[in-house]
């Protein structure tokens, strides 16, 4: 079974730091696309981040300059480095990735649980 842990959330003021971590751990052949996605109360999941296993990446319009996304394709592990926080980076951050599975050999996508992002003085 296939299944994405994060960590590395938390409580920051504005203009501070963080970083998130998010390891794909279980029958794997091999992890394709990954990303970070966010969700604010009352507002849709947004895609945050994305980056290929070709190490390519895509950034929100919101995000660009302040947030970088990196992975580590030998530990099936993606990161989320965020600088200059802004209050509406507030919000559960969630791992996504593409995966295929030893077993199946399909790719499907997989999200992680969740990890709150607070920013707040």
């Amino acid at each position: 079974q296939v299944q994405l842990v994060e960590s590395g959330g938390g409580l920051v003021q504005p203009g501070g730091s963080l970083r998130l971590s998010c390891v794909a751990s279980g029958s794997i052949f091999v992890v394709n696309n990954m990303g970070w996605y966010r969700q604010a109360p009352g507002k849709q999941r947004e895609l945050v981040a994305l980056i290929t296993r070709g190490l390519s990446t895509t950034y929100a319009n919101s995000v660009t300059g302040r947030f970088t996304i990196s992975r580590d394709n030998a530990r099936n592990t993606v990161y989320l480095q965020m600088n200059s926080f802004k209050p509406e980076d507030t919000a559960v951050y969630y791992c996504n990735a593409r995966i295929t599975p030893l077993t199946t050999r399909s790719e499907n996508q997989y999200w992680g649980q969740g990890t709150q992002v607070t920013v707040s003085s």
